[in-house]
């Protein structure tokens, strides 16, 4: 039985234990074995009940809770779930149980074995993603709750203008809370794969042009603007060209310490496919090597006044929705320089 599942599960990355109709032991996979540090031979002919030598938290063993070879003759599956080996360490089980026909006798039981560490590291990392955004939640909450509250109480003691600016300072509170949300939904439908786009033809050039008017205003700081001629046309969801451009360049102004220079140009893709490039310099430190792929994880900030932590992830998932690319490297003279590849994408009805 040993060299009849040797191709199979012995490169398999879970420990897998098959036993016959009788409840033996006939084949274990080099992985269980190490989980049992077990030597040689040992595992073969051990009764299955020994070899799964796994209870749950009150103390009843996996074999005589589950019953393989009895309970229902239709069931040909046990559910994974949770046990306890000996030394307290947790690990998910679950099994096949092979009949020779639907109702007949269980003549092969196939039981996987695997560690529940990655498994409860993700629940850590649910359970820490829904402690961030609640935090992220409450602090706008709280401004607004505490001004309204004193509003509503205390309102003949305020005199206009006191009234006008902490009504003022509760509207921005929503306008953060409300972006925030906005930010949550698409990280959401990023993490879902349900993100969509409105596609149609975007001219990158008058995108930039657009965002820059209405970004830099207010700043004070000159830059450099490089948009070259007869740029191509290429087809997207203009709102979210929108919305990556703005990112980039408000980062580059709030916390790449002021922007240096804007290119826009046609570039080619390794693959050869024919795009679009923007790269946005700025005039900070730079961004070392081995925190760049970390910029772009959710809830990632640096610095002072840094927003939620998902503006670059979303940049990123938008990028990549577009079948797009975006990368950091250092940029000439210093600071950092975040470039994002726009395919062309025509329709094919277009080039008919």
């Amino acid at each position: 039985m040993q060299g009849v599942h040797h191709s199979v599960f012995d490169d398999y990355p879970d420990g897998v234990i098959i036993a016959g109709a009788d409840g033996v032991v006939e084949y274990v996979n080099p992985r269980i074995m190490v989980m049992a540090r077990a030597e040689g031979d040992e595992m073969i002919g051990m009764h299955l009940s020994e070899a799964v030598p796994f209870d749950d938290l009150n103390g009843n063993s996996w074999y005589d809770s589950t019953r393989p070879y009895a309970g229902l003759n239709i069931r040909n599956r046990l559910s994974e779930s949770s046990w306890w080996s000996p030394k307290g360490s947790e690990y998910l089980i679950t099994a096949t149980l092979v009949r020779d026909r639907r109702g007949g006798p269980v003549r092969r039981v196939v039981v996987s074995v695997r560690n529940a560490r990655i498994r409860n590291q993700a629940d850590r990392e649910r359970s820490d993603l829904v402690a961030t955004v609640a935090h992220e939640l409450r602090s706008p909450l709280t401004g607004i709750k505490g001004f309204t509250s004193t509003l509503l109480t205390k309102w003949d003691k305020f005199s206009e203008e006191q009234r006008q600016l902490m009504l003022e300072t509760v509207d921005a509170d929503a306008d953060r809370l409300s972006r925030l949300i906005t930010e949550l939904l698409d990280a959401a439908r990023i993490d879902a794969g349900r993100l969509t786009l409105k596609r149609g033809p975007v001219k990158l050039d008058e995108v930039v042009r657009h965002v820059l008017t209405s970004v830099s205003g207010g700043s004070s700081e000159p830059f450099e603007i490089s948009i070259k001629d007869d740029l191509h046309l290429i087809w997207g969801d203009s709102d979210r060209v929108h919305q990556v451009i703005t990112n980039l360049v408000e980062n580059a102004m709030r916390h790449g310490f002021g922007l240096r220079e804007i290119v826009v140009r046609n570039q080619q893709h390794p693959d050869l496919r024919d795009g679009v490039s923007l790269q946005v310099h700025d005039n900070g430190p730079g961004i070392p090597v081995e925190m760049r792929q970390r910029v772009f994880s959710r809830f990632w900030r640096s610095g002072p006044g840094a927003g939620s932590g998902l503006g670059m992830y979303i940049v990123r998932g938008i990028v990549e929705e577009h079948g797009g690319a975006i990368d950091i490297q250092d940029a000439e003279g210093g600071g950092a320089q975040i470039r994002v590849w726009f395919p062309i994408n025509e329709p094919d009805s277009m080039t008919d």
